[in-house]
C-alpha cells in the first residue's frame, strides 16, 4: 500500500509528534504497522499480512501473502498462476507470493480501523512516557509549575516536565497559597499506574522533602561526607534533622547550617519560614535523645530496663518549657526523630518555679511517643 497525501501527512507528523510529545517515531511506526495489519486481516480475511515503511519513498507498503493456484476460489488468499508469475516468474502452483495492495484497494473501513488503532497507539505511547517520566522522579525532589488552582478545594494542578500531577490541599503546608505560573518544589512520594493512566502522588509536607532540600543545598551531604540519619517534621511549623559526619574534620551540623546560616536559610525560605533544628546523631541512644531535645539542655537520660524503647529525661526546672515546647511539639518531634518514648520531668520533680519543697504539686508527666 503506497501512501496517499493523507498518509504522507501522517508519516511526516510522526517527527512533529516526537519533538512535541516525546513519543519515539519508531514506536509510532510500529503501532501504525500493527494497525494496518489488523485492518487488513479484518477486511481481507487473510492472516498473512506484512506491512513495511519504505523509508526511501517515505511510504507504507502492504502485502498479502497468497497461494498460487490454477483456479481461484478465495481471491483474498489465492492468486492465479499467470498473475503470480508477474510478481515472481519462478513460482509454480502451490507456492506463496506477496501481493502488494494499493491505497484504493485498502478500503474506507480498513483505513478507519487503522486510524482508530493509531490513535490508541498515540495514547498508549503518551501514557508509557508519562509513567516512565514519573518513575524516574520517584522519591525525588522536582521542580513544578502551577498550572491552575481549584478555588473550591484549593488543590493545585502542576506540570512536572511534560506531565501533570495534582497537589492536594492536604499535601500543602498550612496557609500556603499558590497562583497560576508559580514555580514550586514538590516531593514525588509514589507513582501508580491506574486505569485512568499514570498517577504521581506529590507532597510538600513529607519529611523527605526537607531531606532532599538539604541534599541539594549541602555539598557534604550530596557527596556522602555528611549523612542525614533521621528527619521528623510538622510541616509549616518545625522540623528536626539528625546528621552524622563520616569525616572527623567536618562538622555535620555546621555544614548543614552554612556560613552565617546561608544554607539552612535557603531551605527555611523555601518552606515559608518553617523552623529547622539540626542536631548531631549518635549511636548512643542516651546522647542522641539528649541532642534531639535541643535547644533544651538535658541533665540525664534514663533508659527503661525492660528494653521497651522508653526513657525518662531530666532537665533543669528553667528548661522544662523549652524541652517540652509549644503544645508539646519539641518533645513530640524528638520522639519521632529518635524512635523513643520520652518522659520529661524537671530536676526538682515538680511543676513551676520557686515552689517550696514538699508542697502538694504533681510531678511532670509530659510524655512524647514516636509514631508507629
Amino acid at each position: 500500500m503506497k501512501t496517499s497525501e493523507e498518509d504522507i501527512g501522517i508519516v511526516e507528523s510522526l517527527e512533529m509528534l516526537e519533538k512535541e510529545r516525546g513519543i519515539p517515531k519508531d514506536y509510532m511506526v510500529e503501532q501504525i504497522c500493527k494497525a494496518i495489519t489488523t485492518a487488513c486481516k479484518n477486511s481481507y480475511d487473510n492472516d498473512n499480512v506484512s506491512v513495511y515503511l519504505n523509508k526511501d519513498k517515505n511510504e507504507f507498503e502492504v502485502f498479502l501473502r497468497k497461494e498460487v493456484v490454477d483456479d481461484v476460489l478465495d481471491p483474498n488468499n489465492e492468486i492465479m498462476l499467470e498473475k503470480a508469475r508477474r510478481i515472481d516468474p519462478t513460482c509454480v502452483e502451490g507456492d506463496q507470493v506477496s501481493v502488494q495492495l494499493h491505497t484504493k484497494e485498502f478500503g474506507r473501513i480498513a483505513a478507519h480501523q487503522a486510524r482508530g488503532v493509531i490513535r490508541q497507539g498515540i495514547r498508549a505511547g503518551e501514557r508509557g512516557l508519562m509513567l516512565k517520566e514519573f518513575q524516574a522522579k520517584h522519591q525525588e525532589l522536582v521542580d513544578a509549575i502551577v498550572e491552575r488552582v481549584d478555588p473550591r478545594s484549593g488543590a493545585a494542578t502542576v506540570r512536572i516536565g511534560k506531565s501533570e500531577a495534582l497537589l492536594p490541599r492536604s499535601e500543602m503546608v498550612e496557609n500556603e497559597t499558590f497562583r497560576d505560573g508559580d514555580h514550586i518544589k514538590v516531593y514525588v512520594v509514589d507513582v501508580r499506574d491506574t486505569e485512568k493512566g499514570p498517577h504521581a502522588i506529590i507532597s510538600r509536607t513529607h519529611p523527605d522533602l526537607v531531606k532532599r532540600l538539604f541534599e541539594t543545598e549541602v555539598p557534604e551531604i550530596y557527596d556522602g561526607t555528611v549523612e542525614i540519619k533521621a528527619v521528623s517534621r510538622e510541616a509549616g511549623s518545625r522540623t528536626k534533622l539528625a546528621v552524622l559526619s563520616h569525616d572527623p574534620a567536618v562538622d555535620a551540623v555546621g555544614a548543614c547550617i552554612g556560613a552565617r546560616g546561608g544554607r539552612v536559610g535557603v531551605i527555611v525560605d523555601e518552606l515559608g519560614g518553617e523552623k529547622i533544628d539540626i542536631v548531631e546523631y549518635s549511636d548512643d541512644p542516651q546522647q542522641f535523645i539528649a541532642n534531639a531535645l535541643s535547644p533544651a539542655n538535658v541533665l540525664s537520660v534514663e533508659l527503661a530496663e525492660d528494653g521497651s524503647h522508653a526513657c525518662r529525661v531530666t532537665v533543669p526546672d528553667s528548661q522544662l518549657s523549652l524541652a517540652i515546647g509549644n503544645k508539646g511539639q519539641n518533645a513530640r518531634l524528638a520522639a519521632k526523630l529518635t524512635g523513643w518514648k520520652i518522659d520529661i520531668k524537671p530536676e526538682s520533680g515538680f511543676y513551676g518555679d520557686g515552689e517550696t519543697e514538699g508542697s502538694a504539686q504533681q510531678p511532670e508527666k509530659e510524655i512524647a511517643e514516636p509514631e508507629e
